[in-house]
């Protein structure tokens, strides 16, 4: 199995679960791993087209880390049909909370359903 990996897409967006995030802004750091199918012929995957999803879906409003992870994973799929597995991870960095807190994360993995 092929495993392509795209990690570190950083972006700033304004989202989050309260007003000043709306307006300030978050950074956000999204990894995506996908496994291809050992076949030939060997199989591609666009690293811009992973690029242009995660960016795509920060566009949209949201507040909620998962929602921004299942709508990434959910494009990719798309994109990516054969995919064996998709995994995203999402996180945002210096979440506001007291405290030094580096990262919030929340990951998603799935097999592909079809197989």
């Amino acid at each position: 199995m092929l495993n392509v990996s795209l990690h570190g897409i950083k972006i700033h967006a304004p989202h989050g679960l309260y007003p000043e995030e709306h307006i300030l802004g978050n950074s956000f750091v999204t990894d995506v791993d996908i496994w291809l199918p050992d076949a030939l012929p060997w199989p591609f995957a666009d690293y811009t087209l992973i690029q242009k999803t995660v960016s795509a879906t920060f566009l949209q409003p949201g507040q909620l880390l998962e929602t921004f992870v299942l709508n990434i994973h959910n494009a990719l799929r798309e994109i990516f049909p054969g995919a064996e597995k998709i995994k995203v991870a999402v996180k945002k960095l210096h979440p506001p909370m007291p405290g030094e807190v580096a990262y919030a994360q929340v990951c998603y993995e799935t097999p592909n359903p079809s197989r």
